[in-house]
């Protein structure tokens, strides 16, 4: 497999809100517009994320971006001459979910199995190769202590995160959201936690067109994968990852981020 869509439409909400120290005026101002992937360290933000995903293999990339993200069409599509990367643009009309924006790049995946991940995150190599290597869909489930440990994320806020309840044959039973303390304590901090990183297959799409809005109005890709499980059959294998997730979710995550990444090289 080859493809990858990456998900860069959403309104950086978080991202906009708040201040930060340390920051410089150009990161400054693309937090203040909310262009998460954009947001430059020596490059930008997603030129990073995208070396890792040219090293586990993958060539052909769709960013699904909204309608006014001229700086990523213009940025990828136009000014980036890359040796290792081609790209192809998706939109997404309304910001309605995950799914939704999964489901933009339908044309794009063309029956083909294609890996979806965030354009704010920056996900281990490994984590990738894992998805590349299975022969089915899948996800990693990312250890919570490795997270708290070598992540930028703090702890308070990993506790929140969704986390992936698996059966005897590493098959994704559900993800619970926003588990309670006493469901994190009996687990342990070996439970994998979902990061929004996934390999489907075409299946997927039928998924995301069956399930309904949640409760806060957005197609979740997270209803869309329990579809497919339920009522699909498709099986989803959780692979164990004990590595960091960089996450650039607001401006206070800016300068950890960067000084993580700083001074790594870049090959597009």
């Amino acid at each position: 497999m080859d493809k990858v869509v990456v998900l860069a439409a959403g309104l950086g909400t978080r991202m906009r809100r708040g201040q930060a120290e340390g920051l410089t005026e150009a990161q400054r101002q693309m937090a203040d517009r909310g262009v998460k992937a954009m947001v430059p360290i020596d490059r930008p933000f997603l030129d990073y994320v995208l070396t890792t995903v040219a090293d586990a293999g993958l060539r052909h990339v769709c960013l699904v971006i909204g309608p006014d993200h001229d700086e990523l069409r213009q940025y990828y599509g136009a000014s980036l001459q890359s040796q290792r990367l081609d790209f192809e643009f998706a939109v997404q009309a309304e910001p309605l979910g995950t799914a939704n924006a999964v489901a933009a790049a339908r044309d794009f995946a063309a029956g083909d199995p294609f890996l979806a991940i965030n354009s704010d995150n920056h996900y281990p190599l490994q984590a990738l190769q894992a998805l590349c290597r299975l022969s089915g869909p899948g996800l990693p489930g990312f250890e919570r202590g490795a997270l708290v440990a070598q992540s930028n994320i703090p702890a308070q806020r990993i506790e929140r995160f969704a986390v992936v309840e698996v059966d005897a044959r590493s098959s994704l039973r559900r993800i619970v959201e926003k588990p309670s303390a006493a469901l994190l304590a009996s687990l342990g901090d070996s439970v994998g936690v979902s990061m929004n990183c996934w390999r489907f297959d075409a299946r997927i799409f039928a998924a995301c067109d069956a399930i309904e809005p949640s409760a806060r109005g957005e197609f979740e890709i997270t209803d869309a994968v329990q579809y497919a499980i339920d009522h699909l059959g498709v099986r989803f294998t959780v692979v164990p990852i004990a590595a960091p997730v960089l996450d650039l979710t607001s401006r206070q995550d800016i300068v950890g981020v960067a000084a993580r990444l700083r001074g790594r090289p870049v090959q597009l």
